[in-house]
């Protein structure tokens, strides 16, 4: 079958988010299954097209707030209004719907629309109603809105992130109504956006990549304590300052703690064992200099790619349940734990089995083969039930 994967960013050569990574492993494991797909979306500045000649790019665009000024940012708010849409949402409106129709004019025949996440499909609503799609739900995007209101620091920010989450309600009922099926990254997600049915949807196990990692080798030990992340982003940052401020006290003062990643406006207090690096121009790198990588998430919804890349590394973690969500399968070198002493004791307790020579890696190809084996059939059962309803 010929798919078009509708995305506000296309599938990237080299993925470094959590959604250009799912973005592209997604559109990856359809085409290990045998099927054609094309893009059409968007390319943010400085990034390249994973597959060009099957991409129709809609131009250049920068929709990350952190990387815009003011005046982009207040013409984007404008735009929301004029088209009562979710901020994320109109910054689509960068094109017309003739372009939309443009683009997808130039393939040749359609079987199906993947309708990816809300942004550019929720702008174009109408158009894309005019094929049959599957959507992707990489999380629920109400409920982070709705999670961000809360955690908002003046009133006009809890007002503004509760009408997108409100907005954002109602285009997830729309495109799980118009589609035939329905992909979440997280179990408890299609609960939530009310597709619970195996009829309705299906929970993808998600990789980093469909190309294996590597073997485990020796590594350096320069950090003990290890974290990486866009920290800017309310829901990572909430992780990062219950880490902070209720974790990183508990540890003994000789752990030496990383913290990797740009940190927006404001550095977090912290213990003085925490080193803040900024970005690291080689992140997997990072990592592997650190015996420990705790995973903090403490909200939001869908899967933390940042756990499921730990895991394929095959490096040993503490993680709470948020930064577990979507994974089955815990691999034996790592501990969950929610409650902060807990966390810190768990992750005392291996940096000191690290520190006396023993070898706490796991071999994480075992932990990526399990999960692309699990997709792809995932994904087959669903475009099964594509063409039987065809």
């Amino acid at each position: 079958m010929h798919f078009v994967f509708i995305s506000s960013l296309v599938p990237v050569a080299a993925p470094a988010s959590g959604y250009d990574i799912a973005n592209r492993v997604i559109v990856d494991a359809v085409r290990l299954l045998g099927h054609k797909v094309s893009v059409v979306g968007f390319l943010q500045p400085g990034q390249t097209a994973a597959a060009p000649d099957d991409t129709r790019l809609l131009g250049t665009l920068e929709v990350t707030n952190a990387r815009v000024g003011k005046m982009q940012k207040a013409l984007w708010l404008k735009d929301a209004f004029v088209h009562g849409e979710p901020v994320s949402v109109a910054k689509m409106h960068a094109v017309t719907a003739s372009d939309i129709r443009a683009a997808l004019g130039g393939f040749e025949a359609i079987d199906g629309l993947i309708l990816n996440s809300v942004q550019l499909p929720g702008a174009f609503l109408d158009v894309f109603k005019e094929w049959p799609s599957l959507f992707v739900a990489h999380n629920v995007e109400a409920r982070t809105a709705a999670d961000n209101a809360d955690l908002a620091g003046t009133a006009v920010s809890r007002w503004l992130y509760r009408r997108d989450a409100h907005l954002l309600r109602l285009l997830e009922q729309d495109l799980c109504a118009q589609a035939r099926h329905v992909f979440t990254l997280a179990e408890a997600d299609r609960a939530e956006l009310r597709v619970a049915s195996a009829e309705r949807s299906t929970a993808l196990p998600l990789v980093t990549s469909v190309t294996p990692p590597e073997a485990p080798s020796p590594r350096p030990s320069e950090f003990d304590v290890g974290l990486i992340g866009s920290w800017s982003w309310t829901a990572n940052r909430t992780g990062l300052d219950w880490f902070l401020a209720e974790v990183a006290p508990r540890l003994p003062n000789d752990v030496k703690i990383a913290v990797a990643g740009g940190l927006g406006a404001n550095t977090p207090a912290a213990p003085a064992n925490v080193t803040f690096l900024g970005r690291v121009p080689d992140a997997r790198a990072f990592v592997r200099s650190c015996r420990l990588v705790p995973l903090v998430s403490q909200t939001g919804t869908g899967v933390q790619l940042k756990t499921i890349e730990t895991f394929e590394m095959g490096l040993p973690a503490v993680a709470t349940q948020s930064a577990l969500r979507g994974i089955s399968d815990r691999p034996d070198n790592c501990v969950a734990a929610d409650d902060p002493a807990a966390f810190a004791e768990a992750m005392t307790r291996l940096i000191g089995r690290s520190r006396s020579g023993e070898n706490l890696d796991s071999d994480g190809r075992i932990f990526h083969a399990q999960q692309l084996s699990k997709l792809t059939q995932c994904l087959n059962r669903a475009f099964q039930k594509w063409e039987n309803h065809g």
